[in-house]
């Protein structure tokens, strides 16, 4: 009875040498991003990415598998938002002006919140190959829009000396050949609006890393942003209710189980 008792506590521990030891086999090939045969079914990213609305925008996504070939991603982006029309100048009669963007109503920021989906095209087979993958997402807009604040100069008694207003522009007192430039950003921070709307986009993304638990890819695509009331951006040009921008993407994350 000893005897076999013996060999039981002998086999116990030789299985969990053999279990130990293939476990920090596989923590140390999971930290060195080899494929372990298995699915990551959490994902996370974070993006910067340049748009044909005029500038840069930050992205976050969280994922989540629903089978082997299908995510399911919640996203939020931040970014700027710029008329077609709008072109900055500057007033050449005056030494030291500030540039400005004549017409412009109100500097825009967009805030982006939605959910979609990811799909696999091509996967991955071997490290020095790229995974190429389609995505679609719906959500909604938020368009932020801040009043434009100028330097107006203002004429006084004395016809060789001018003072400088800083009022809120309006197109139909406020001319090129009177404005100094821009105010200061947060001018009028405190009356900003909010339009909101909706967003859909469609995406093609090519994941290039070489270690399977780590996300490093491209993406390109196309956002329709529409809203139910016309955005005020730019005087003396047709605001639009209705947006059509493209994007490329950089993107960096993780996987994990």
């Amino acid at each position: 009875m000893r005897i076999n008792l013996y060999l039981f506590i002998l086999f116990s521990l030789f299985s969990f040498s053999i279990f130990g030891q293939e476990l920090k086999d596989d923590l140390s090939r999971l930290e060195r991003g080899e494929d372990l045969k298995v699915l990551y079914r959490n994902e996370s990213s974070i993006s910067l990415y340049v748009h044909s609305a005029g500038g840069l925008g930050l992205a976050y996504r969280r994922g989540y598998h629903v089978h082997g070939t299908r995510k399911r991603m919640f996203e939020i982006e931040v970014q700027n938002f710029r008329h077609p029309k709008e072109i900055k100048s500057v007033n050449a009669y005056y030494d030291n002006a500030k540039g400005f963007s004549y017409g412009k109503l109100n500097s825009f920021l967009i805030i982006r919140p939605g959910i979609g989906f990811q799909n696999i095209l091509f996967e991955k087979l071997e490290k020095k190959n790229v995974e190429i993958r389609y995505s679609y997402f719906i959500g909604a807009t938020l368009a932020f829009a801040k009043p434009v604040y100028l330097e107006i100069i203002v004429p006084t008694s004395d016809p060789t000396v001018n003072t400088i207003s800083t009022t809120r522009y309006d197109p139909n007192e406020h001319f090129p050949s009177e404005i100094y430039g821009k105010a200061s950003f947060f001018k009028g921070i405190d009356q900003t609006r909010i339009y909101p709307g909706g967003y859909a986009k469609v995406a093609l993304s090519f994941e290039y890393g070489k270690r399977y638990n780590v996300i490093k890819a491209i993406e390109t695509g196309a956002v329709l942003d529409v809203y139910p009331t016309v955005l005020p951006m730019m005087a003396f040009n047709k605001n639009q209710q209705v947006f059509v921008s493209l994007y490329l993407k950089m993107v960096w994350g993780k996987k994990w189980f």
